[in-house]
């Protein structure tokens, strides 16, 4: 059996949950039952900002942060680690107090209509925790339980939508991490949402488990409600989001649409050759290339110079010799422009 001390300290990390669970709960309750109304903003957007900033003492972790997040989308909030964007999070949420600025979440302006702001908001910040001694379903009934009983009739829904029926009998204790993700997500649905705000949700998972919640985010996208994925990881908030902002030492560097990310790159050109050999060699002698990439042993990739068009490029092959096959503009990607704006890596 296991010692009084570890009995001890497993009554601590419950008791820690649980007040977690029933402050923030609660103190969304007597918000609503103790402020009077205030007329707020017409806000479209799922989520707003203008000029939000935190600060630590002299740490900036937050640097006047404009953002406006669409409804109904997959918004990816991508950055390095230690970019901010768990600060950004947990001010949204109420679990910190910002040092300047303004946001609001579904039209209501925090903190002044947080109870409002939240009703309809689910959260996942860092990793969900939940009493390891207890089932999934156990815990879920216990979160549903200081949300009221339109919530308690979820669980089951919620259980299933996220692919844990057969585990929900089981103690959290013996849960992967992908799969107390997974519950985390359950525990959100609780109150039916329209917005989810995940915080890096598809760390420790392996690639089946990533697909998988790629899946689930999208479907939760389709049914119209709004998720926004805080993430490092470039190829799956590409693959999973509709839009995203790059967040760099606290600041938002650019944000947009992802067809707007992927938009041509006039820098750079890929050209399909019929003599590849000589065609290196014409390049290697050209002063407005910058550098030579080989794709395939038919397809080079070409960076230009500042200015220079595709049709320059092409004149000066054809006029040495070389058959082109193909010329366009090469297809930019979203780590392209992550590397090109981040401070990450020395890039800037």
């Amino acid at each position: 059996m296991p010692g009084a001390g570890s009995s001890l300290a497993t009554r601590a990390v419950c008791r820690t949950i649980l007040l977690d669970e029933v402050r923030f709960i609660l103190g969304v309750r007597a918000v609503l039952a103790g402020r009077a109304y205030h007329g707020h903003m017409q806000i479209d957007a799922a989520i707003k900002t203008e000029g939000l900033t935190k600060r630590y003492g002299a740490k900036l972790a937050v640097d006047a942060v404009d953002l406006e997040i669409p409804r109904g989308v997959a918004f990816g909030y991508l950055g390095p680690n230690g970019a901010g964007k768990t600060t950004l999070i947990r001010m949204l949420l109420g679990l910190t107090r910002a040092s300047s600025g303004r946001m609001w979440i579904l039209g209501h302006q925090l903190p002044g209509e947080r109870a409002d702001a939240l009703a309809k908001v689910g959260a996942i910040v860092e990793e969900p925790r939940f009493y390891p001694y207890l089932t999934g379903r156990e815990n879920l009934r216990i979160a549903a339980a200081v949300r009221g009983p339109e919530a308690e009739a979820r669980i089951a829904d919620s259980i299933e939508r996220v692919g844990l029926a057969e585990r929900a009998g089981d103690r959290v204790s013996g849960y992967s991490l992908g799969m107390r993700q997974r519950l985390g997500i359950a525990r959100c649905l609780l109150n039916d949402p329209e917005v989810l705000i995940l915080d890096e949700p598809m760390n420790g998972l392996d690639p089946a488990g990533i697909m998988e919640f790629r899946y689930l985010i999208r479907s939760f996208v389709e049914e119209g409600r709004t998720v926004i994925l805080s993430s490092h990881l470039l190829d799956e908030v590409e693959k999973t989001c509709d839009a995203v902002a790059i967040v760099d030492k606290g600041r938002v560097v650019r944000q947009g649409s992802l067809d707007e990310f992927r938009g041509r790159d006039y820098a750079k050109v890929t050209v399909e050759v019929v003599e590849p050999d000589l065609a290196r060699r014409v390049l290697s002698g050209l002063d407005f290339v910058k550098n030579v990439e080989v794709l395939s042993p038919t397809e080079l990739l070409v960076s230009l110079e500042t200015g220079v068009r595709g049709y320059q490029l092409n004149g000066a092959l054809v006029s040495a010799g070389v058959g082109v096959e193909r010329l366009e503009p090469a297809k930019a990607t979203l780590e392209d422009e992550f590397l090109s704006v981040t401070s990450d890596m020395g890039i800037r």
